[in-house]
C-alpha cells in the first residue's frame, strides 16, 4: 500500500458537485438563485426606486475638503481662543470641568455675522458669506476615528472597518438616475488614498451604482478623463455589433441561472458605458458656456481655475440628471504646521468657486431641489500642534448645507467656548447620513439590501433625522 497517495485538494464548492451525485450543488444553485431573487433582481429597474415620501432634494452635490479644515477658523466663531492663546485652558473657563490638556492656538481670522440670519462666517469665505440666508451651517458634528483613512470611509461610507457601500452608491440604488445615458453617482477627482476606492464604491450593491471617477485628487481637472469612455480602434457601429453579441451570450446566461445581480449589473453597465459615449464628452467640454458663468465660478483664473471647473462640471451632471455628484479638493488641509498660512491658500482656491456654483444653481432655478453640501471628515483642534498647526479632531467640527429645501440662514448646534465638543444638538456621522437621504425622500431605516443573510443600510442600527433642518417635515 502506497501512504504516499494524495488526491489534490478541492475546495467547498467541488465538494458539493462530486457528492451525491452533484444533487448537494444543485440545491446550492437553487438557494443562491431565490436569495439574489429576494435581494431585489428588480432594482436595476429605476422605475422601482421611487422615494418613501416626498423630497425636498432631487440631488446632491458633495463638497469634499480632504484633509480637515478647521472649523475655529472659518466657521466656528470662538473669541475665548484669543484669550487663552499660548495658555493652557483653565478648569474655570471650563464650566468648572477638567479642560483636555495642550496649549490653544489663536485664530488670527476675523469673523462677522452674515444674512438676516446672522450666520458667522471667518474672512476667508467671503464670496461664500454673501449666501449665509441660503446656508445652513451645522456647527455640532461628531465623527469616529482620528486617522485619516479611518475617518475618511465613515463620512463616505458609514463604516471604517468592513467593506460597505458608499453614501452616493446608496443614493444611486434607492433612487436611480434621472438620465438613461449618464450614471446615478458622479465623483469628479476623487482621492485615491485614505480608503481610495472604497469611498465611491458600491460594494454588494449591484455594480451599476459604484461611482463614475473622473480623474483623481492630484490630476488637475483640465486634464482628467473618465476611463474608457470610448474605443479608438473601432467605429461605434462596429461597438454596438459587438455590444450586441457580449449581452445576447449575457442574456442567455442569465436566463439559466435563474437570477443572477451580478449579470444584471454587467449588463446594465455595458449599456449605460455604450450610451455615455455620445453625453459624456459633451458634459465635459466648457466650451458649451458662457464667459459670463466662466467668470461667475473662476475659470482660467488663478487660484480658482482647478476647482471652478469641477463646480462647474458638477453643475453640468446635476442639470443633465445624475443624483449624487461628489466635487473633492486634493489633500491640502491636512495642516499640521502653518495652519493659518495653509487655510489662506486652500480658502482662496474654492471660495469663489462655490459662491459661483450656489448662484449659478440659484439663477437656473436648480438650488431650491439641489443639497449641496460642504465639509470633511473631520475638524483641527483648539489646541496647537508643532508651533503653529492644528491636529485631527474628530469630536467637534462644521458641516454646512445650502438648497434642497433647508432652513436658509440657520445655525445648528454649538460647542464649548473653544470647540473642543459639541454641547447642543450634537450631529453623529450616521445622523448627516440619515438627514441626507432624508432631504431626498428616502427613509434610512427602510433603504436596506439583503447581503449574506441580513439587511444592510447606510446607517447600519444608528441614526437620528434633524428634521428641524428643513422647511418642510415628511
Amino acid at each position: 500500500m502506497n501512504c504516499f497517495n494524495f488526491y489534490n485538494s478541492f475546495n467547498r464548492r467541488a465538494m458539493l458537485a462530486r457528492s451525491a451525485a452533484g444533487f448537494a450543488q444543485v440545491g446550492l444553485a437553487a438557494m443562491a438563485g431565490q436569495a439574489t431573487l429576494q435581494a431585489g433582481a428588480a432594482s436595476m429597474n429605476s422605475v422601482d426606486r421611487l422615494p418613501h415620501f416626498a423630497a425636498s432634494a432631487k440631488r446632491v452635490i458633495f463638497l469634499f475638503m480632504w484633509g480637515g479644515p478647521s472649523h475655529v477658523d472659518l466657521f466656528d466663531y470662538k473669541p475665548r481662543l484669543n484669550d487663552f492663546a499660548g495658555k493652557a485652558v483653565t478648569p474655570e473657563a471650563f464650566g468648572g470641568k477638567q479642560p483636555p490638556g495642550g496649549t490653544i492656538l489663536g485664530s488670527p481670522f476675523k469673523y462677522q455675522q452674515h444674512g438676516q440670519g446672522g450666520v458667522w462666517i471667518s474672512e476667508l469665505f467671503p464670496n461664500v458669506a454673501k449666501h449665509a440666508d441660503r446656508m445652513c451651517v451645522i456647527r455640532s458634528m461628531h465623527t469616529d476615528g482620528s486617522a485619516h483613512g479611518e475617518a475618511l470611509l465613515n463620512l463616505h461610507t458609514g463604516k471604517s472597518n468592513l467593506v460597505r457601500p458608499s453614501v452616493g452608491a446608496w443614493v444611486s440604488y434607492g433612487l436611480g438616475g434621472e438620465s438613461e445615458n449618464l450614471p446615478g453617482f458622479v465623483t469628479i477627482s476623487p482621492p485615491r488614498g485614505h480608503g481610495g476606492v472604497q469611498n465611491y464604491g458600491s460594494a454588494f450593491l449591484p455594480a451599476v451604482h459604484q461611482g463614475t471617477a473622473i480623474g483623481s485628487a492630484e490630476t488637475p481637472i483640465a486634464n482628467a478623463k473618465m476611463a474608457n469612455i470610448s474605443n479608438p480602434k473601432i467605429d461605434r457601429s462596429a461597438q454596438r455589433e459587438q455590444l450586441d453579441l457580449i449581452q445576447a451570450l449575457n442574456q442567455q446566461h442569465l436566463q439559466k441561472s435563474v437570477a443572477d445581480q451580478g449579470i444584471e449589473g454587467l449588463i446594465a453597465s455595458y449599456e449605460l458605458a455604450y450610451r455615455m459615449q455620445s453625453t459624456v464628452p459633451q458634459i465635459l467640454s466648457l466650451a458649451d458656456e458662457s464667459p459670463e458663468t466662466l467668470k461667475l465660478y473662476g475659470v482660467d483664473a488663478q487660484p480658482t481655475d482647478n476647482f471652478a471647473r469641477q463646480c462647474l462640471l458638477a453643475r453640468k451632471f446635476a442639470e443633465k440628471g445624475v443624483r449624487y455628484i461628489q466635487v473633492s479638493t486634493d489633500y491640502t488641509w491636512d495642516h499640521h504646521t502653518k495652519n493659518n498660512e495653509g487655510l489662506v491658500k486652500e480658502c482662496a482656491q474654492v471660495d469663489k468657486p462655490i459662491a459661483g456654483l450656489l448662484t449659478d444653481l440659484h439663477q437656473r432655478g436648480m438650488l431650491e431641489d439641489t443639497l449641496v453640501v460642504w465639509g470633511s471628515e473631520f475638524g483641527r483642534t483648539p489646541t496647537v500642534e508643532n508651533g503653529d498647526g492644528r491636529n485631527h479632531h474628530p469630536a467637534a467640527f462644521t458641516m454646512w448645507m445650502a438648497g434642497g429645501g433647508v432652513k436658509g440662514g440657520l445655525t445648528y448646534g454649538s460647542t464649548d467656548d473653544f470647540g473642543f465638543h459639541p454641547v447642543e444638538n450634537p450631529m453623529h456621522m450616521h445622523d448627516l447620513h440619515a438627514t441626507l437621504l432624508y432631504a431626498l425622500g428616502l427613509d434610512h431605516k427602510r433603504l436596506t439590501f439583503r447581503h449574506a443573510g441580513r439587511d444592510f443600510r447606510l446607517t447600519d442600527i444608528f441614526g437620528n433625522v434633524a428634521t428641524e433642518l428643513f422647511e418642510r417635515t415628511a
